[in-house]
């Protein structure tokens, strides 16, 4: 009897610890695929880093890329990128910005995901030690973990400037300059969104929007899906990027 009784406890036993192994297996499926996925990010086009590279000096380390202008200031970009989007797909649309003298820092964050990115803002600067006064600005979700930054008063920055992003943060008491870089075509970051999430920003914050540029249009990755069509052209964009940033850096 006692045999008797052991045996369905032996085998529920044993159908937990199965239960168990199956469920763990999945979790660490499921992990490597989001670790596979995050390291796969869309990656820069060839032509637009060519033109990038002609244009300014284009270093790429383990950390970051960074721009460096013929002629450099004393005032820098630190830039986050897109979910996903390696950060040479930036250094066209920022090539522009760089050749008048400010030095951008594209940061590489952490599993391609800036919103994941713990290093402080100092680890940046770091990279570009001749550099005096730091603005800070980010596209998409890079744009979120930029006005974190600019939050942070331990950070001494001087501006933020959002590409088809909004800020998850409050900065409306912050008196900090901002930027807010919109694309007509964007259907993820949508001019509407950015509109709604106005009154995190200062009140004197400056809002653009680009006519015909998509999400994607603000790098150089491709197509994005969800997004809106690329009705302006890709040179046209960078050179409204570059107008819009040199004012309100300079």
């Amino acid at each position: 009897m006692s045999t008797a009784r052991r045996a369905p406890r032996a085998r529920r036993r044993g159908r937990v610890r199965a239960g168990v192994t199956i469920t763990a297996a999945v979790i660490a499926c499921a992990a490597a695929g989001s670790l596979a996925y995050a390291a796969s990010p869309m990656m820069a086009e060839d032509a637009p880093l060519a033109h990038a590279r002609a244009t300014v000096t284009v270093t790429e380390t383990a950390d970051a890329v960074v721009l460096t202008p013929d002629a450099p200031g004393d005032r820098g970009l630190v830039f986050l990128a897109g979910a996903r989007v390696d950060p040479a797909a930036y250094a066209d649309k920022l090539s522009g910005v760089a050749a008048s003298g400010i030095t951008v820092v594209i940061a590489r964050p952490t599993l391609n995901f800036a919103i994941l990115e713990t290093r402080p803002f100092a680890a940046w600067e770091g990279l570009a030690p001749g550099v005096e006064h730091w603005a800070v600005g980010g596209h998409s979700l890079g744009g979120v973990r930029a006005c974190m930054y600019a939050a942070d008063p331990a950070n001494d920055i001087t501006g933020l400037a959002l590409f088809g992003s909004y800020c998850s943060v409050d900065l409306s008491g912050s008196g900090l300059p901002v930027l807010s870089l919109a694309g007509g075509e964007d259907r993820l970051s949508t001019p509407e969104k950015i509109a709604a999430a106005a009154p995190l920003l200062p009140a004197d914050a400056v809002f653009t929007t680009i006519p015909g540029a998509s999400h994607a249009q603000f790098g150089d990755y491709g197509i994005q899906p969800g997004d809106g069509p690329q009705d302006a052209d890709d040179a046209e964009v960078r050179a409204a990027i570059t107008d819009a940033m040199v004012a309100f850096l300079g």
